[in-house]
């Protein structure tokens, strides 16, 4: 409860995970049946990098300004677009000071119709949240434990949408916690896309983490990450995942393409590795 993620917006690990989020909110629009929005640990929706928060670390210099600076090839500039595009209309000056979370990059891709949920539990957070999204109706804001809003709001009356897991990770537990929230949820929603955020720092954590979710009755599971160094030192962030539960069937293709475009940039000393696994499921590259 006491995580804020001003210190940290915009980083390498935001970068991976709102580009791949753009990328499935995209595919949701692809249909014009309205879709639900569920936001499990949602901060405050909005970023000032100027900010004394996010100074002091800096985490966004080797993030969003990194990819903000670089000129992609144009088939992964494509898909960078709908994440970069939110960035920038936050910037018409040219400059890069705003940043958007994951409430406002979803809020700037989604139709009147189509709805969004966001948990907070930190109050002051919650509240200014609520203040931001008051006057928008597609917007809901709730105080409350994250896991505790993932049981009570699936399944959505929509039927289909997306839910992102993104907490804190301040309890050791969090990886284990994560996998018995996504069964409990899949069960009461098997059709709904789930994509869970995780960091890296042990990679042998990581495996026993993805191996119980390869144990878990869901059928589709599709795994990203970068490896912005080698993970010699545990204590540290070294690279940052994504867990993609029911992805779009393009989305394993996608991310092959701009997850090794976004290693090169994001990587320190030459150290950077990406990749893209099944989990469960056979592969649809």
């Amino acid at each position: 409860m006491n995580y804020r993620h001003g210190f940290h917006a915009g980083n390498f690990a935001d970068v991976l995970k709102h580009s791949v989020l753009a990328l499935i909110v995209r595919h949701l629009l692809q249909k014009a049946a309205p879709f639900r929005y569920i936001d499990t640990h949602a901060g405050i929706g909005l970023y000032d990098l100027h900010s004394e928060q996010a100074q002091k670390t800096g985490e966004w210099r080797d993030g969003v300004a990194r990819v903000w600076n670089t000129r992609f090839e144009p088939e992964v500039a494509a898909l960078l677009a709908p994440w970069q595009d939110a960035v920038n209309r936050l910037n018409p000056e040219g400059g890069l000071r705003y940043y958007p979370g994951s409430p406002e990059l979803v809020r700037a891709l989604a139709r009147p119709d189509d709805r969004l949920v966001l948990c907070e539990l930190h109050p002051q957070d919650a509240a200014l949240l609520g203040r931001r999204y008051a006057r928008d109706k597609r917007m809901r804001v709730v105080e409350i434990d994250g896991w505790t809003g993932l049981n009570a709001y699936v399944p959505p009356k929509e039927r289909r949408g997306l839910v992102l897991v993104d907490p804190p990770f301040e309890e050791p537990d969090e990886l284990l916690r994560m996998v018995s929230a996504l069964d409990a949820a899949h069960r009461k929603w098997p059709t709904g896309t789930y994509a869970l955020w995780y960091p890296v720092k042990d990679p042998g954590e990581i495996a026993a983490f993805t191996h119980r979710l390869a144990n878990l009755d869901v059928p589709s599971i599709l795994g990203a990450e970068i490896m912005i160094q080698r993970p010699e030192d545990a204590s540290r962030l070294n690279g940052t995942g994504l867990v993609i539960v029911n992805p779009p069937w393009t989305l394993e293709r996608d991310l092959r393409i701009l997850l090794p475009a976004l290693a090169r940039v994001l990587g320190r000393d030459g150290r950077s590795t990406s990749r893209v696994f099944q989990i469960a499921g056979e592969r649809r590259a």
